[in-house]
């Protein structure tokens, strides 16, 4: 019998993890939308391919179903964590009215001052539990901060790298 979804999260809160904000272009909207992230991980350098999950309760997975959908993955730096809130809880006012926004191959979001970013074609999409992994074929990727530190969740909480 598999564990408890309070003892799994339990266990996982003990593992960092980056910060992204994922933004998505849909032809199901006329807005665009985003939503802070942490699952978010490489799969593939050739071709380019890397992996979202998402529950299906945020109001970005109807929008990630639709056919002909982009997103891109903006890593957030350590001083980005304001933006990473904004993207995780407001939900009535429009999330892209701070930041610095501009589009790059597909027409999805960007940040312009993320540390880095992927501009993704839906490549693949896998049901799993309460969640959909999107694999995105990488079509175009920037990194405006590389020195930069990145912005950590861990146990609950954003951290701060330190670097000795």
């Amino acid at each position: 019998m598999p564990i408890t979804s309070e003892s799994f999260r339990d266990a996982l809160r003990l593992f960092p993890a980056g910060v992204t904000i994922v933004t998505i272009k849909s032809p199901a909207a006329d807005v665009v939308h985003g939503l802070t992230v942490s699952g978010f991980a490489s799969v593939s350098p050739d071709p380019p391919l890397i992996l979202v999950s998402i529950d299906h309760r945020a109001s970005a997975y109807p929008l990630l179903e639709a056919a002909g959908t982009c997103f891109a993955v903006n890593i957030l730096g350590q001083d980005q964590m304001e933006l990473s809130n904004r993207f995780a809880w407001l939900k009535d006012e429009d999330r892209f009215a701070e930041g610095e926004w501009d589009t790059a191959v597909t027409g999805a979001p960007i940040l312009k001052d993320a540390m880095a970013w992927l501009d993704c074609t839906v490549y693949s999409r896998f049901s799993v539990g309460s969640h959909t992994i999107y694999i995105g074929e990488v079509q175009a990727s920037g990194t405006p901060r590389p020195e930069d530190k990145p912005l950590l969740y861990w146990n609950r909480g954003y951290r701060r790298l330190v670097l000795k």
